[in-house]
């Protein structure tokens, strides 16, 4: 299947979804340079403008794909720092010839500094775990998480230009913390998973309201609803990304 035909076979099921209100219906909120990276299953889509070699970016959840990351080095030259807590992405990270720009660090990312319980996939193929708990036959694990701030003080940086996170549906207590932090962020890329029971829809919009109470804009909504792109406004991304204050 073509990437047209798996879009619009993946955006059909979303409006059905949205139909029987399991889903949100969503529109993109401003207009921006669209760049699309990664493979399919790790692609996301950014927008370029005030991005360059000293930009700060953190990703969030590599699973065993780090195409994005790649790209993003290959295009603009960034340093990523990029953060798995998970022992299969870990292990697999560690036998990777990664370039030096990419920055590993073996924890997560919650609302909180702590260690703290991750419950396994329910599909054993699968490598995320996640900090909400979903029934699966399989003991959970405890590994470290630590809050935004916190992890922007050890490393030294003032300002973010690129956040990526696919944290397995810890995105809304990290959004709400950031946001009270007053932690600056010019460019937000985040997988919802409000299609999970535990979580809802209404998670997703609460969380959708704050940003745009927060100054942050909705420029891209993948094919299938769950990955969201959002930006500051043009003069803050090209603010933060000449003007990074420690280099990333």
């Amino acid at each position: 299947m073509n990437l047209v035909l798996a879009n619009s076979y993946q955006t059909f099921k979303r409006i059905v979804r949205a139909f029987l209100v399991r889903d949100l219906w969503q529109q993109r909120q401003v207009k921006c340079t669209e760049l699309r990276l990664g493979d399919d299953g790790a692609r996301w889509c950014i927008c370029p403008d005030g991005l360059s070699v000293s930009s700060v970016v953190y990703s969030f959840g590599v699973r065993e794909d780090v195409s994005f990351e790649l790209e993003l080095i290959r295009q603009f030259g960034v340093r990523v720092n990029v953060f798995d807590p998970t022992p299969r992405s870990i292990e697999w990270l560690r036998k990777q010839a990664l370039p030096e720009k990419i920055h590993f660090y073996a924890y997560g990312l919650a609302e909180q500094d702590r260690t703290c319980k991750f419950s396994p996939p329910r599909n054993p193929a699968h490598v995320s775990h996640s900090i909400v708990g979903r029934k699966t036959t399989r003991a959970a694990i405890e590994v470290p998480v630590r809050r935004l701030a916190s992890i922007m003080r050890a490393l030294g940086h003032k300002r973010i230009v690129l956040l990526k996170m696919d944290v397995e549906g810890a995105e809304y207590g990290v959004i709400a913390d950031a946001i009270s932090s007053g932690i600056p962020v010019g460019q937000l890329l985040v997988e919802f998973h409000h299609r999970w029971p535990e979580i809802g829809i209404e998670k997703t919009e609460a969380a959708i309201r704050a940003l745009n109470r927060a100054g942050y804009s909705i420029f891209s909504i993948s094919a299938s609803g769950e990955e969201y792109s959002f930006q500051r406004t043009a003069d803050d991304l090209v603010s933060l990304g000449a003007n990074n204050g420690t280099h990333g």
